[in-house]
Formats: structure tokens, C-alpha cells, sequence
């Protein structure tokens, strides 16, 4: 009799011991944070990069001395590289944005004059004293959007219709609501967030909001946003969508990198309104966020000139990954991105990490 209550009271054990193990499992698999691997693909002193794109298995990067870098994933190591200049006056771009489409290539440079190319000739010009185009990305092969800040007291927005060959800018009547010292950040070529044909642009400076269109950029509603704001530094620096409802922002002001309060929000509905969260948490001042692939949207990283932080939550908390700076980071599958910044583009690998 003693030796059948033994036995089953070891049965109760063993049963109740794996049963805990497999709850503490599952808890670990959901909150226990990326590790990572960072491999250097490109390394160059001269040059800095903030604007990047994946296509299919090709890695495009645009650098500030108007080189644009092209190499296949399953070949880092033959990296294409080619020249952009202005045919006029052999003016050398310095480029932030990118854009990739099935079959051309835009690189669009800052400053005046803005020169925008679509395979390596320039398509678009314009001068003014203010012109500064921060970000551009297609809804498809023939239409696409540049977003600048303001020239002539309204905000700058360029669509093409026609594959890139033309671009018209928008009247300051499309918006019906324009406030003096608001602006766009150019760090990671990350303003503007599109799924399908809905579309967000993510604003900062004095007035931090966030622009949103439902028909490809014809019509626009502006959304009031917590995050900091209110002077030239602060606002929303990069903006990602997983899907139609579920969004993330985050920026902070870059001249206090540290300040962790009010630079992070998210939105639920589709970005028609947005919370704060993980205030007063870790981390500060981020030039970029990104949503990892096929993960519901509870995953993101982020990344800025002082590190890597992972959030498996939908961003309610992040963890620090690592101190290396980068200013724009994209994702070719679920465990394998690729991040540019000062003098390099570098191969990122993550995955779990189990005790």
C-alpha cells in the first residue's frame, strides 16, 4: 500500500513538473527577447547611409556621396556598385530616400536643388531655398510618393502616376489643415508607411502628426499625435504599419538621445488614434522602427545611432539588444534583416534565445 501511494504520488510529481515546465515554456517563447548577430557587409568611412530596401532577395542602399549599393542576399560579397551625378552640372546627390520598384530603381537626393532618378537619370528637379525631400515609397510599378518639408508655407509631396517618368506636386489645398514649423526627418527613409493603398506619413518638429490617405495620396485626413513635440529636434522620426489597423511610431528628440518619455506610440484602428507607450521606459531617441515578418504584429525592432531594441509585445515594453548604431533597418524574412548607418551596411541575424 505504501509502495502504490509512493508511486502515485511520484506520478502527481513528475506530471505537475512538466506541466510547469511547459507553461514556463510557452511564457519563455513569447517574452524572451531576439538575440542577434551582426554581420559587416559594406564598410566605408566616406559615406553615410540612411536609405534602404529590400526587393525580392536584393539589398538596395543610397548613400550621402550618391552611390547606390545592390548586392543578393545569397552573395554579399558582390556588391554592385553605381555612380549618380546630375548631367548638368556633375552635382554629386546626397541621398535619403529610395524607393524600389519590379523593374526601376528612384534615389531621391536633399537639398536645393532636389534631383530625383529613376534608374540613374534624373526625372524630377526643383529649386527653392527650403526644398528637402525626406522619404519616398510606391504603392505599385507606376505609382509612388516623395514627402518633403515645407517650401512656401505648405508641406511638400510629389506623386508620379506614370511609372516614375513625371511627378506633379500637390496643391496646399488637398490639406486642410497646415501648421507653420511642421517638417519631415530624413534619418532612415522611414516618414511614410504604406499597406495596399492606404498610406501614412509620419510628421515632426513643432507639430508632430501624421497624414493619412486612403486612395493613394488624392485626398488626406491629419491626426493629432502624443508624442513629443514642439521644438525643431522632436517628433516622429520613423512610422511602420503591420497591417490596415495595427501601427507604431517612434522618434524622441535627437539631440537628447537618453530622453525615453513620450517617443513611442501606437495605434489599433488604423492610426486614427494613437497612445502613448512605454513611457519613461527604454529606449530614447530611435531614427527607425520596423514590424518582424509573420509575427502578428507583436514583434519590432528598432534601431538608432546608439543601438538595437527588440519589443515582443507590440512595443508596450523593448529590450536592448545591442550598442551598435544604425540609422535604418529592413527585414528580408523573419530572422534576417539587413541595417545601414555610418560607413556601413551590415547583415543582421536574430533569433530567440533559450535558458
Amino acid at each position: 500500500m505504501f509502495y502504490k501511494s509512493t508511486l502515485f504520488k511520484l506520478f502527481l510529481f513528475i506530471n505537475l513538473f512538466i506541466l510547469l515546465a511547459s507553461c514556463s515554456d510557452s511564457k519563455l517563447n513569447k517574452t524572451q527577447p531576439f538575440s542577434l548577430k551582426i554581420n559587416p557587409v559594406l564598410l566605408d568611412s566616406t559615406i553615410n547611409i540612411r536609405a534602404l530596401e529590400i526587393k525580392n532577395n536584393t539589398i538596395y542602399g543610397a548613400s550621402s556621396t550618391g552611390m547606390i549599393y545592390s548586392f543578393e542576399a545569397d552573395t554579399p560579397k558582390q556588391i554592385k556598385q553605381e555612380q549618380y551625378r546630375s548631367s548638368i552640372d556633375s552635382l554629386i546627390p546626397n541621398f535619403r530616400s529610395l524607393a524600389i520598384t519590379d523593374t526601376d530603381v528612384f534615389a531621391m537626393s536633399i537639398a536645393n536643388p532636389a534631383l530625383l532618378f529613376k534608374n540613374g537619370k534624373v526625372v524630377y528637379t526643383e529649386s527653392h531655398p527650403k526644398v528637402f525631400y525626406d522619404s519616398m515609397e510606391f504603392w505599385n510599378n507606376k505609382e509612388g510618393i516623395a514627402v518633403g518639408d515645407f517650401t512656401d508655407n505648405c508641406i511638400s509631396i510629389l506623386i508620379t502616376r506614370d511609372g516614375g517618368d513625371s511627378w506633379t506636386k500637390l496643391d496646399c489645398s488637398v490639406f486642410s489643415d497646415i501648421k507653420e514649423g511642421e517638417g519631415f526627418f530624413a534619418a532612415s527613409d522611414s516618414n511614410i508607411a504604406i499597406i495596399e493603398n492606404d498610406t501614412w506619413i509620419a510628421s515632426g518638429g513643432l507639430n508632430s502628426r501624421v497624414y493619412f490617405s486612403s486612395d493613394k495620396g488624392r485626398s488626406w485626413d491629419i491626426t493629432e499625435t502624443p508624442i513629443i513635440q514642439g521644438e525643431s529636434t522632436t517628433g516622429i522620426f520613423s512610422i511602420a504599419f503591420y497591417d490596415k489597423k495595427k501601427g507604431y511610431a517612434i522618434g524622441g528628440d535627437y539631440t537628447k538621445p537618453k530622453r525615453d518619455s513620450l517617443n513611442k506610440i501606437r495605434t489599433t484602428d488604423a492610426g486614427k488614434t494613437w497612445s502613448t507607450v512605454a513611457n519613461g521606459q527604454s529606449p530614447g531617441y530611435r531614427s527607425c522602427v520596423q514590424y518582424i515578418p509573420n509575427s502578428n504584429g507583436e514583434k519590432l525592432v528598432a534601431v538608432g545611432f546608439s543601438g538595437v531594441d527588440f519589443s515582443s509585445d507590440s512595443g508596450l515594453t523593448w529590450k536592448h539588444l545591442s550598442d551598435e548604431g544604425f540609422y535604418t533597418i529592413r527585414f528580408l524574412n523573419d530572422s534576417i534583416a539587413y541595417a545601414a548607418g555610418k560607413g556601413r551596411i551590415s547583415k543582421i541575424l536574430f533569433h530567440h534565445r533559450f535558458y
